[in-house]
């Protein structure tokens, strides 16, 4: 009987893949098959494709707080590229715990670069690829980006695909304090409609109100109250109400509907955040 093949070693596996995009399902299988194509055993995750079209800002909180706890050593996939085909650079990014990022030097990749420890930039050079095919300039993240994800995936260091070089400088925006209110930013938009600032939550419980008191919500012209829980089922139906999401940021939620189409608000919009003395209800 033929001995089974013996189990490859944990570095002859390849490196595991994530992918954060605007680009949709359709355009994202394009990028898989790019990737399966080099080597059928990859293993590929999707941490998502539906970052809001062109959403720098969105796609590097998204990148961030989704790719942080994987394993040291993937290697994670950004494409959020309003600037596809033009000069801005195509890059990886080595991280001290080994990851190593790979997108456009738009800022997209550098919180999470920054979170994991940057260790080098390093612009992508198609030459360097050993399987070139002609880059469309609509969409150099199935033509260059995927290709160089998966030969770091496989162990080629940056390095090898390219020359070293700077990223451009991007933060996420910080919570700004004053008189007692804290004026915030619009990080993300979930499914449901609930509206994910960039205020840490135990920061609003401790300088503006514990679970059960109130905070005022200006936005634009716009002031509505909500109420401060632990859990969306603490609210009435069709309350507005302030909680802790899960990435342990203030979120704005409407129970049973979407906080959002009451707002109208897009990702990136500033508000205020304040003290107040009654929550704010739907047709009220």
């Amino acid at each position: 009987m033929p001995l089974a093949d013996p189990k490859p070693s944990a570095r002859e596996r390849p490196r595991l893949v994530t992918l954060t995009t605007d680009i949709g399902w359709a355009y994202a299988a394009q990028v898989k098959g790019v990737l399966l194509s080099r080597d059928p055993r990859f293993r590929i995750v999707d941490l998502t494709h539906t970052v809001v079209s062109h959403s720098i800002l969105e796609g590097a909180f998204l990148l961030r707080a989704c790719a942080l706890p994987f394993p040291s050593g993937s290697v994670h996939l950004c494409i959020v590229d309003p600037g596809v085909g033009s000069e801005r650079q195509p890059i990886m990014v080595r991280c001290q715990d080994g990851s190593l990022l790979v997108g456009p030097d738009n800022g997209v990749l550098m919180p999470l670069a920054r979170a994991l420890g940057t260790a080098g930039v390093f612009r992508i050079e198609p030459e360097g690829l050993p399987t070139r095919r002609p880059v469309s300039p609509t969409f150099e993240g199935r033509d260059l980006f995927a290709p160089t994800a998966a030969e770091l995936a496989l162990g080629k260091a940056p390095e090898d695909l390219g020359s070293p070089s700077q990223a451009v400088h991007f933060d996420l925006p910080a919570p700004r304090w004053g008189r007692g209110s804290s004026e915030v930013a619009l990080l993300h938009v979930d499914p449901f409609g609930n509206l994910v600032t960039n205020l840490p939550h135990q920061e609003l419980l401790d300088r503006i109100g514990p679970v059960g008191s109130h905070v005022s919500v200006e936005a634009g012209a716009r002031r509505l109250r909500a109420k401060v829980v632990r859990t969306y089922s603490d609210l009435e139906e069709g309350c507005l109400g302030a909680l802790g999401s899960s990435f342990g940021l203030t979120e704005l939620c409407l129970r049973g509907a979407s906080a959002q189409g009451i707002l109208d608000l897009k990702v990136g919009a500033r508000l205020r955040l304040l003290p107040s003395d009654r929550d704010w209800k739907e047709g009220a």
